[in-house]
């Protein structure tokens, strides 16, 4: 059973800093047996990076629609697994205020990292959370999850102007401000016309290979977990790169050609 110091451990040992800023996805049964749960996981996370910057997606987009449109960043359970639930409860953790894609964040600029995401109009749009990512010369960690779930590529799309990612028409959202009023949010969703999908991501891990060739992440282990260790500005690169010889060539390729970064 691993202790709240194996996993600062593991940390280390994957070259992490605690001055890092660090983004991590996350799937809590592939660590194994932890003594305390999930709550010792946030725990190691939060010591190891308390000169840092610590976050972890609070996504909603699962349950957000036309329906059931009012994002409240208080009570809103975020749909992307238990350790982001017990991460952005805890004292001294912020959480931004986009209605699909909120972050929680911990750290002494973690109020201001987050500043603004209600203005946004689609998922990962240019100049937000995780656009920045690579201003701030983020990590972002794959805990037990591969690039399926690496949310960062839905920013670079955004950034690069990737054809077929939104929907054409945005859906009418409420979020629920720090001082209890409600602004109005005209949020554009993610599909993929081809795919008929708004899940394109599940197309990711085509790049996967890219990714560790050009040096934009590395195998890391966290527990039992196996997992990625990714560099947001080169993990942009990496797909700047392919994106530029195909722009849409993780949806029209079953296999994208190892020549076009060799």
């Amino acid at each position: 059973m691993y202790t709240k110091e194996d996993l600062i451990r593991n940390l280390k040992d994957m070259g992490l800093k605690s001055t890092d800023a660090l983004m991590v996805h996350s799937s809590m049964k592939s660590i194994g047996a932890v003594e305390g749960g999930a709550d010792t996981v946030v725990d190691a996370f939060m010591e190891y990076l308390k000169d840092g910057l610590f976050m972890t997606p609070t996504h909603t987009w699962a349950q957000m629609s036309s329906e059931y449109s009012t994002f409240d960043p208080a009570t809103e359970p975020a749909c992307v697994g238990i350790i982001p639930n017990v991460f952005r409860q805890r004292e001294g953790v912020v959480r931004s205020l986009h209605p699909t894609h909120s972050i929680a964040a911990y750290g002494k600029t973690a109020a201001e990292y987050i500043k603004g995401e209600e203005k946004a109009m689609s998922p990962c749009p240019p100049g937000g959370c995780w656009d920045r990512l690579r201003d701030i010369d983020a990590k972002i960690l794959l805990l037990g999850v591969t690039h399926t779930r690496n949310t960062y590529i839905h920013s670079v799309d955004e950034v690069l102007h990737i054809k077929d990612r939104l929907t054409d028409e945005p859906t009418l959202m409420h979020v629920v401000m720090p001082d209890g009023t409600v602004k109005d949010v005209s949020m554009y969703r993610h599909f993929n016309r081809t795919l008929g999908t708004g899940n394109f991501s599940e197309e990711f891990d085509k790049m996967k290979q890219a990714f560790y060739d050009l040096r934009a992440a590395k195998p890391v282990k966290f527990g039992d977990a196996d997992c990625i260790l990714c560099e947001a500005k080169k993990i942009f690169e990496v797909c700047e790169k392919l994106f530029s010889i195909e722009d849409n060539c993780v949806i029209d390729r079953e296999v994208i050609p190892d020549s076009w970064w060799k």
